[in-house]
């Protein structure tokens, strides 16, 4: 059974990811399936951090990606790789950080009021399984300390959980 997950939001963005990550690992639970992990760590996310506005993972099986566990609005279900900042953070392999999605070339709006949004991609064995997506309506929200500790929080992820049940749930 999941505990409450206590941050103080009025702490600064590095001192809640340094609250939220054990938290964060301590609720990955290998023997659960991978959507009920994700979920969770959208939660967190959503709930520690005031300046998102949508967090969640998009899943990739053949060459697209699809929606999996969020916290915010209704979102598009399926990205091809290569489109908006998804597409393009799997095609390149790395994190994007965009400080206004307006001046991203084809980003994929699926919320108007979105003005910054960071992805992250979900790495295991130099395989892309996916992607972290988070947005804000504020602009410029996002920096290299978001990257640094999201992509610890993506680590954390992928050498948690098997990766290999995706196919099950992706079909």
């Amino acid at each position: 059974m999941a505990e409450a997950v206590l941050i103080d939001k009025n702490l600064s963005d590095v001192e809640i990811y340094k609250a939220a990550i054990p938290q964060i690992e301590y609720l990955l639970n290998p023997e659960e399936p991978i959507v009920s992990n994700l979920s969770n760590v959208s939660a967190v996310l959503k709930e520690a951090f005031t300046k998102i506005s949508w967090v969640g993972f998009y899943l990739l099986k053949n060459n697209k990606l699809h929606l999996g566990p969020f916290q915010g609005k209704v979102a598009c279900t399926t990205i091809a790789v290569g489109s908006g900042v998804c597409g393009a953070s799997v095609q390149l392999g790395e994190t994007i950080i965009v400080d206004d999605v307006d001046s991203f070339p084809g980003h994929i709006a699926c919320d108007s009021n979105s003005k910054s949004e960071i992805v992250v991609p979900l790495i295991h064995d130099s395989s892309i399984h996916g992607v972290l997506d988070i947005d804000s309506h504020l602009p410029a929200s996002f920096n290299l300390h978001d990257k640094m500790y999201l992509e610890m929080i993506c680590r954390a992820i992928t050498d948690k959980l098997n990766f290999n049940s995706l196919k099950d749930i992706l079909k």
